[in-house]
């Protein structure tokens, strides 16, 4: 992504259209002068008045922190003179936020329902959960159902789905997650998984699955390594590629959702059209999410 700021922007065509006069006129050096300095406090005045300031409230979704951190970063480089606050209420406050127009944008880790009228979701980025078994474990693939019967306990042996005799061990994320809750929802366990082990971080998942050929977990796409082994879904890799083209069945959509009846005010929009743009996409792979635009 150009890291340019829109002073620099028109400070830099200030100069231009400054030499472009000397060369057409030939005057003299004073006049040559003045004429750089004329233009120079345009550019000025100009940049001036075209810089944004003021603040971009969000808020929302929890799982869309790291999204928006890097995103709010970027735009900084861009616009330094706006602020953009974001508080992690979850998705359906963002939405409500949306709504009732205490929020610029809210945002949402799930789409829209039927009966969320007046408001516009613009997906922002997806959201890849991949789920990893051990490096030794045999199984190599599991269905949407499967899993979760694994994880309400109906199914307890690795032996029911494909893999040696053992008890299956399933490791999860702690409450609050967006991980755990995108996983979750997704697979439609909300509040019913049979965890043995709740851990605080994806790393800790990770490793725990890695020293344990028995368990089971699920990560975000962007974070797991070759130390374990990403089983295939429905028989469908977890990839960038696979999540983006919708095969991948373990994903859920990043939303930005606006008021329909409201105009975004002007750094509002700016940002909007920031974070849906191709210059915006390495940003959204960088925090772990796929990006839509590019």
């Amino acid at each position: 992504m150009k890291k340019i700021t829109r002073r620099s922007f028109l400070t830099v065509c200030g100069a231009v259209a400054a030499a472009a006069a000397l060369t057409a006129c030939g005057g003299s050096a004073s006049s040559a002068a003045a004429s750089s300095t004329s233009a120079a406090a345009g550019s000025t005045a100009s940049s001036t008045a075209a810089a944004l300031s003021g603040n971009v409230a969000t808020g929302g979704s929890t799982s869309m922190k790291n999204v928006i951190a890097a995103l709010t970063e970027g735009f900084a480089e861009v616009e330094p003179g706006v602020t953009v606050s974001y508080d992690p209420t979850g998705s359906g406050a963002g939405i409500t936020g949306a709504t009732d127009k205490t929020l610029d944008i809210g945002l949402s880790s799930r789409a829209l329902k039927d009966d969320e009228t007046g408001v516009t979701g613009t997906i922002v980025a997806l959201d890849g959960i991949a789920i990893i078994v051990n490096k030794d474990s045999k199984v190599e693939d599991l269905t949407v159902d499967q899993l979760k019967q694994m994880f309400t306990g109906e199914i307890t042996n690795w032996s029911e789905v494909g893999g040696d005799d053992g008890e299956i061990v399933l490791i999860g994320r702690e409450a609050g997650s967006g991980t755990r809750d995108g996983f979750e929802s997704i697979v439609d366990v909300k509040d019913s998984c049979k965890y043995a082990q709740e851990l605080t971080a994806t790393g800790a998942v990770i490793s725990a699955v890695e020293a344990n050929p028995l368990a089971i977990g699920y990560a975000s796409l962007s974070a797991v390594g070759d130390t374990v082994k990403a089983v295939t879904v429905g028989g469908v890799e977890c990839s960038e590629e696979t999540v983006k083209d919708g095969s991948y069945e373990v994903q859920r959509p990043f939303v930005f959702v606006t008021n329909k009846s409201v105009t975004l005010s002007e750094q509002a929009q700016a940002f909007f059209d920031f974070a849906t743009s191709a210059d915006a996409a390495d940003l959204i792979r960088t925090a772990g999410a796929v990006p839509v635009n590019e």
